[in-house]
């Protein structure tokens, strides 16, 4: 997820970012579907099965697809990096179209190894105050988890994002989606991973909120003070733990 792409021309980013998100689809919803199939009816285990391979496919796509496109997956982080001006209008638009159909495509891909029926939609009702909020909590700190490290540890990105979505799997009580695309294509999933259609409107709202939040927050909060020079640089801080 770095910032910019500048050497490859926008047909190969934006098939960058539909594969990148069709495999992240692919093993949340296929993850979610085997999980449930071998977990005996216990939830928890389910659960455990689905965060996993989420997390540890979110490294892989980030680090294949990264130097492509940025491997934003992710409408949520795309319209931060459009907040910060670090991509524009149109290619934001053309990165989001890429993202929620390869999210679609991924989630058929799943039904359809999985011996499902390819189309269906979501019956599983995820909605209320609390879940809404878990949505802006979990938005809010993957994306300032890629604002901070692209900023700090461009390096760090990959196993960052990867290890904060298995992490807020479980402290979130949305279980994560934190991804409007994740959330369109999740929606067509009568399986483990599925929300009823009617109810993502209201994540895909909550998911924006987050990610206005955390550019905001952490623009401020990273944005260095001029004449300062009394307190240490945010540079010099970072590498005081570095």
């Amino acid at each position: 997820m770095s910032a910019e792409a500048p050497v490859f021309d926008r047909p190969r980013r934006l098939v960058a970012e539909a594969l990148g998100t069709a495999f992240l689809l692919a093993a949340v919803v296929g993850s979610g579907i085997m999980a449930e199939r071998l977990a005996g009816g216990n939830a928890a285990l389910a659960l455990l099965g689905n965060t996993l391979p989420t997390g540890a496919i979110l490294m892989v796509l980030i680090l294949i697809f990264g130097p492509v496109s940025g491997a934003h997956l992710n409408p949520a982080v795309t319209f931060s990096f459009v907040l910060q001006r670090r991509i524009g209008a149109a290619d934001a638009l053309a990165y989001v179209l890429a993202q929620v159909a390869g999210g679609l495509a991924g989630t058929w891909l799943a039904h359809a190894m999985f011996d499902e029926p390819v189309l269906m939609l979501g019956t599983t009702a995820r909605t209320g105050v609390g879940q809404w909020l878990g949505e802006i909590v979990a938005t809010f700190g993957l994306v300032a988890t890629i604002v901070g490290c692209v900023r700090f540890r461009p390096g760090a990105v990959a196993p960052a994002v990867g290890l904060y979505i298995t992490a807020a799997y479980w402290f979130t009580s949305s279980t994560s989606f934190a991804n409007p695309a994740v959330t369109i294509a999740r929606a067509l999933s009568d399986s483990f991973a599925g929300i009823r259609p009617y109810d993502a409107p209201a994540f895909i709202a909550a998911q924006l909120i987050g990610a206005i939040l955390a550019t905001a927050v952490l623009g401020w909060l990273l944005r260095p003070v001029a004449g300062a020079a009394a307190e240490p640089s945010a540079a010099a801080a970072a590498r005081e733990y570095s």
